[in-house]
C-alpha cells in the first residue's frame, strides 16, 4: 500500500525553462499538487530563454546508421521517454536527469542531483515522467549502485523550486509512472496504483500478470480517462474506461504482451507480443480487431509503438534497428459495429480460383500489411520512436544518447530522409 507524503509548498506549473529555479521559500503553505496547463504549453514555437546544444548535426542523407556513435557518457543513461505530446524528451541518468525540446532541438535544462547532496545518496533516476512541458515531474531513483531515491518511491518534482514536494512509497519497486493533469498513475511488478493528482488520493487499484517494464498508457483528452495495462492471462490487455465505469479485456496476442500504446484520446491501442512480428490494432471500447500489420517474419523485441495525432499512421521501433512506419486503414469516425472492411490492396496479387487449393499453405506473410516507410539504425541498440509536430517527421531517441529526426514520403514510401541527428548526451563545449 502506498503512503503519500503531505505537499511542504505549492507547485506553479509553467513551461519548463534553462532559468536557475528559484530558492526554496520556506514560509510558503502545505498545499496541494494543482498541475494546471500553462498558457503556452500546447505550442512548440512559443518564445522562450532555453539555450541551444550546440551538437553539430550531421549531413542529413538516407539512414542514420554510422551517423553517430554511442558516446561513451550513454554508459551512465538508465531511461528515455517522450512527454505526453511528443515535443519532448526526458533522460534520466546515474548523475540525474535531462529534458529536451524535439523540434528545435536544444537541452532545455539538466539537474546534476549527484551534487545536491540532499540525501546522502548518488544520483541516479531511473524514470522521469514529464507532465506536457510544465515543472512537476515524476522520479524513481535507478542505477544500480548508486540510486537517489529508494526505487520503491514515486517523488514528485517541482523545477520551479529544485526539490521535491511530495512523494508516494510501496513496499515494492516501481516499475513505471504515468502521468495526466488530473492523475498519477503508478505501476509496480503486478500491481497499478491510480491517483488523484490535486490530493494525492488513492482512487482504483489492480492487479496484473507481470509486468517488469512498467508497461501503461494512459488517454490525455480532458475528461475521458482510459488506462491500458497488462491483463491478468498471458496476451491480454486491460482496458479501463473510468467514465464509463466499465473493464474491457482484450485477448491480444497468444504469447506475452511486450508493447503496447493508447491514442491521446483512448479510441485505439496497438499490441505487439514477444514474437514481434505482428502489430495489432483494437478499438479500445468494443476490444474489436481493427486491423493487422506485420514488421518482420523473424523475432523481434519491440521496444515502442507510437499513433500519429491524425491516427493516419503507427510507428514501431524493435530491437531490429529499423523504425517503420505503418499507413492506418481505419476510420475512426465509424463505430467498429459499422466500419466497413478495408478494400483489397491493389498492389497484392489476386490468388485465382484455380490455385485456391494452396492459399492455405501459403506463408501467412504473404498477404500482410507491411511498413510504408524504413528508417535503418543499429541493430540491437534501444531506440524509441514519436512522431515529430511537423508533418510527416518521425523522433527517435536511443539508448546510445542518439536523436534523429527524420521524414517520411506518405505517397512513396520507402527509406525515409534523415532531418537531423544528435549526441544528447555530448557536453556542449564539445565539437
Amino acid at each position: 500500500m502506498a503512503t503519500p507524503a503531505a505537499a511542504p509548498a505549492p507547485p506553479n506549473p509553467n513551461p519548463v525553462t534553462d532559468d536557475p529555479p528559484p530558492a526554496p521559500d520556506p514560509s510558503l503553505p502545505t498545499t496541494s499538487i494543482d498541475p494546471t496547463p500553462s498558457v503556452d504549453e500546447e505550442s512548440d514555437d512559443s518564445p522562450s530563454s532555453v539555450s541551444s546544444v550546440s551538437s553539430t548535426p550531421t549531413a542529413p542523407a538516407g539512414g542514420g546508421v554510422g551517423a553517430e556513435k554511442p558516446h561513451p557518457a550513454s554508459k551512465d543513461l538508465l531511461h528515455i521517454s517522450f512527454n505526453q505530446d511528443y515535443g519532448c524528451f526526458a533522460a534520466g541518468t546515474k548523475s540525474g536527469f535531462r529534458i529536451y525540446n524535439c523540434d528545435p532541438f536544444r537541452e532545455i535544462f539538466h539537474r546534476d542531483l549527484a551534487s545536491a547532496g540532499d540525501n546522502g545518496g548518488g544520483g541516479g533516476i531511473g524514470v522521469v515522467e514529464m507532465l506536457f512541458r510544465c515543472n512537476i515531474l515524476a522520479l524513481v531513483g535507478g542505477g544500480d549502485d548508486n540510486p537517489h531515491y529508494t526505487p520503491n518511491k514515486v517523488m514528485i518534482w517541482d523545477d520551479h523550486q529544485s526539490r521535491c514536494i511530495s512523494e508516494l512509497s510501496f513496499r515494492s519497486l516501481v516499475r513505471g509512472v504515468r502521468l495526466r493533469r488530473d492523475r498519477i498513475v503508478v505501476i509496480l511488478e503486478n500491481k497499478i496504483f491510480v491517483y488523484n493528482f490535486s490530493d494525492l488520493k488513492l482512487v482504483h487499484q489492480m492487479e496484473t500478470a507481470p509486468n517488469p517494464k512498467g508497461l501503461c498508457a494512459v488517454s490525455q483528452q480532458p475528461g475521458s480517462i482510459v488506462l491500458v495495462c497488462p491483463g491478468s492471462q498471458k496476451g491480454q490487455v486491460r482496458v479501463e474506461h473510468y467514465g464509463a465505469r466499465k473493464t474491457k479485456f482484450i485477448n491480444a496476442h497468444t504469447s506475452r504482451i511486450a508493447c503496447f500504446a493508447l491514442s491521446q484520446d483512448g479510441r485505439l491501442i496497438a499490441t505487439a507480443s514477444t514474437k514481434g512480428t505482428l502489430v495489432r490494432i483494437y478499438n479500445a471500447a468494443e476490444g474489436n480487431l481493427l486491423q493487422e500489420v506485420r514488421r518482420g517474419a523473424d523475432k523481434a523485441e519491440i521496444y515502442s509503438l507510437a499513433f500519429s495525432n491524425n491516427l493516419q499512421y503507427l510507428a514501431v521501433s524493435s530491437d531490429k534497428g529499423t523504425i517503420h512506419v505503418f499507413n492506418l486503414k481505419i476510420n475512426v469516425g465509424l463505430t467498429t459495429n459499422d466500419k466497413p472492411l478495408p478494400a483489397p490492396d491493389p498492389d497484392v496479387p489476386h490468388i485465382s480460383p484455380s490455385l485456391s487449393f494452396i492459399k492455405g499453405v501459403l506463408p501467412k506473410y504473404f498477404h500482410s500489411e507491411w511498413s510504408v516507410a524504413q528508417f535503418r539504425l543499429h541493430e540491437g541498440e534501444q531506440y524509441i520512436v514519436a512522431f515529430g509536430h511537423e508533418k510527416n517527421t518521425v523522433a527517435v531517441v536511443g539508448m546510445d544518447g542518439s536523436f534523429y529526426r527524420c521524414q517520411f514520403d506518405p505517397v512513396n514510401g520507402g527509406e525515409m530522409m534523415q532531418l537531423e541527428c544528435y549526441n544528447f548526451l555530448k557536453p556542449p563545449d564539445q565539437p
